[in-house]
């Protein structure tokens, strides 16, 4: 193999598939990138088992030549050394030549470097995914449900199910579930697709999709999104991302969400949010993150957080409304914080059922992002 390459579109390449690759992989050829040369541009594959990318670069873009290509052919080569290493060539452009026994020359500038390559043909290949179930979303759309949802996944591997995202599919409804047992996020949004009704449940892990949104364009392109039994593609421009789709049922967490409320109130969601954010930093101290809001007669809420060793914060926030009963609540911080990020409204609707039950948050102009939380039980 022997090709010239420009060296941006190259770490651009590098930059999309390194995201797969795993220093913790017991498969020795998975610590390497593998480099496919054709006539029609490189290929770039990376794969830690559970995600699998791969990012093709034409030979030519917009008249611009990209690549130059002397002689077909493949090799892998260790990622981390490769990935450094062309960050830190002198030139814009690069060759590449690979000799007998997959020995690797890369040059560039003055700068010539010599790599020991791997056999390609050792390289597992990448899944085979029928296309007849698929599923078109938005990349923006695609990137907020992500943000909305992921970050409400179990960090706990005994239930692996739990440390993925659902994507429940029904009709031409797509919603999102995370839960980690103690708070839940969702987000629903209307698919226009063909075949959305034959389309299965899904599990993806939320370390994957945080990795996929880092790809996923800013801008409103479409996303192909193909569905097998046990992997699912995401189609994006010239990159393919591969994930394993989670083995187990997820739990039915329709049972947690109450259907009424026994108080309900409208908050300012940046004073809010402001006001739990000074408070943690007290409670952070004491290793607790547990802050407490009580609610007043004057339409107003109080949120504290005290110290043992530092002392204590208060303070008041308007509501824009209230209604039911007045009650204390305790809750941890840093998940309320979590939950108000993305909450992306001037105000929200938060709901309660009692002192020790599931509270409840929305946007205040939209129902189809939720957000729960279940309280702390304090000794005062």
């Amino acid at each position: 193999m022997k090709l010239t390459i420009l060296k941006d579109h190259l770490i651009e390449s590098i930059g999309h598939v390194s995201k797969a690759i795993s220093s913790r992989t017991t498969i020795p050829i998975l610590t390497g990138i593998k480099i496919d040369a054709t006539l029609s541009g490189v290929t770039l594959t990376a794969s830690d088992t559970d995600i699998s990318i791969q990012s093709f670069t034409p030979s030519e873009n917009d008249k611009i030549k990209i690549i130059e290509l002397f002689q077909a052919g493949s090799v892998v080569l260790p990622a981390k050394f490769f990935v450094e290493i062309i960050r830190k060539l002198p030139a814009q452009l690069i060759e590449i030549e690979v000799r007998n026994n997959f020995q690797t020359i890369i040059r560039s500038g003055s700068s010539e470097i010599q790599i020991m390559g791997l056999d390609p043909d050792e390289y597992p290949l990448l899944p085979e995914i029928e296309e007849s179930k698929m599923l078109r979303l938005p990349s923006d759309l695609l990137k907020t449900m992500i943000k909305q949802t992921s970050y409400a996944v179990s960090t706990n591997e005994s239930t692996p199910i739990l440390t993925g995202v659902l994507w429940n599919i029904s009709g031409d409804k797509l919603k999102f579930i995370a839960c980690d047992r103690h708070r839940l996020a969702s987000r629903e949004v209307t698919v226009d697709n063909d075949n959305a009704h034959q389309l299965p449940n899904i599990v993806i892990a939320g370390r994957t999709l945080n990795e996929l949104s880092k790809i996923l364009p800013d801008q409103n392109s479409l996303i192909d999104i193909v569905i097998s039994d046990n992997q699912v593609l995401f189609k994006i421009h010239s990159i393919l991302f591969y994930s394993r789709i989670l083995d187990g049922t997820y739990p039915d967490t329709s049972k947690l969400i109450p259907q009424s409320f026994q108080t309900e109130m409208v908050v300012p969601t940046k004073e809010l949010a402001e006001a739990i954010d000074r408070a943690y930093l007290l409670s952070r101290e004491d290793k607790t993150n547990i802050v407490k809001m009580m609610m007043l007669e004057d339409q107003t809420i109080e949120i504290s957080s005290s110290s043992s060793e530092l002392g204590k914060v208060t303070e008041q926030i308007n509501l824009q409304h209230i209604a039911g009963e007045l009650l204390k609540i305790s809750f941890n911080s840093k998940y309320m914080l979590d939950a108000l990020k993305v909450l992306d409204s001037e105000f929200i609707h938060i709901g309660f059922t009692g002192a020790m039950q599931p509270i409840i948050m929305k946007p205040q102009d939209s129902t189809n992002i939720l957000q729960l939380i279940l309280p702390y039980r304090t000794t005062n």
